[in-house]
């Protein structure tokens, strides 16, 4: 074990694993023994990583087996939670990244596979190979079953111990970030993050009226992320579905960036640092008052 390590385990052996706490010791560490700035950031990198469990579950939804990802802070209590909703390309690398930065922020989190149905364990990168099966698989999906699979993560989350049952919240990103808003619609969803959900304001998975005309049925607040550089979500879709939360009274922010879709994925190619680091800020203000 390196003196790193060392340094962040006797940070929380001592319990300074409140944020106030670990800004004062680690400037005592660095005061007192001259480290330099990079072992600063990997003493409380270190910190962080310790906070958390991982692991693959299953939610149960009548004959179907949904399988999710689900990580939560390592200590004992009872936690928000927060569903986590892929893009097209399943719970992938960057899907399982996200919710664990979730939990380390405090909450249970869980990615669930909205693929189950059409195409089990899936996930895959982001080559036009990769987008052309992705959306494949959507193009089978119906709003009706991906409700059905949310409200049954829900129900799975409310039968954990260490969950708060009192509400949950829901951030979703591509087509998760349309499915999102699909799932603010649910009684038990208090707070959604929907990032540059494609189609919201024209069409709904499986056909019919589109995402938008439920708009009424939002139950708690919405904050919508979108690019104003994205192809697939013209500016005046961006406009439609603002103008639809102010009808409705929904409380709501709508963030606009100069970027493409996808920003937020460090995975990808139009990964815009500074939207993304905003929108975290953003995430984590909207979950910590409305959960």
């Amino acid at each position: 074990m390196d003196f790193v390590s060392i340094c962040a385990r006797l940070i929380i052996f001592k319990g300074f694993n409140q944020e106030q706490g670990c800004k004062e010791t680690v400037d005592r560490i660095r005061s007192c023994l001259n480290l330099k700035s990079v072992d600063i950031y990997k003493i409380t990198i270190a910190m962080t990583e310790l906070t958390i469990h991982t692991a693959k579950v299953t939610v149960t939804n009548g004959d179907l087996q949904i399988a999710a990802y689900l990580a939560q802070p390592t200590a004992k209590g009872q936690f928000p939670a927060v569903i986590v909703i892929q893009e097209i390309f399943g719970v992938n690398a960057h899907i399982r990244e996200v919710t664990e930065r979730i939990a380390k922020e405090g909450y249970v989190a869980i990615a669930p596979a909205i693929y189950q149905r059409q195409a089990p364990g899936f996930e895959t990168g982001y080559t036009p190979e990769d987008i052309k099966i992705g959306r494949q698989y959507k193009e089978q999906t119906t709003a009706s079953e991906l409700l059905s699979d949310i409200q049954a993560t829900i129900s799975y989350l409310k039968n954990l111990s260490f969950v708060k049952s009192t509400g949950f919240g829901c951030i979703g990103f591509c087509f998760g970030g349309h499915v999102a808003y699909l799932a603010a619609t649910l009684p038990d969803i208090k707070a959604t993050a929907s990032f540059y959900g494609a189609g919201i304001a024209t069409m709904t998975p499986g056909g019919g009226d589109p995402t938008i005309a439920r708009t009424a049925d939002i139950k708690g607040t919405l904050y919508g992320f979108f690019g104003t550089q994205d192809a697939s979500i013209p500016q005046e879709q961006v406009d439609q579905i603002e103008t639809e939360l102010q009808k409705y009274n929904i409380s709501h922010q709508i963030f606009r960036y100069n970027a493409e879709h996808g920003f937020f994925c460090d995975h990808r190619g139009s990964y815009n640092a500074t939207a993304a680091a905003d929108a975290w800020i953003q995430v984590k203000q909207l979950f910590s008052e409305q959960l």
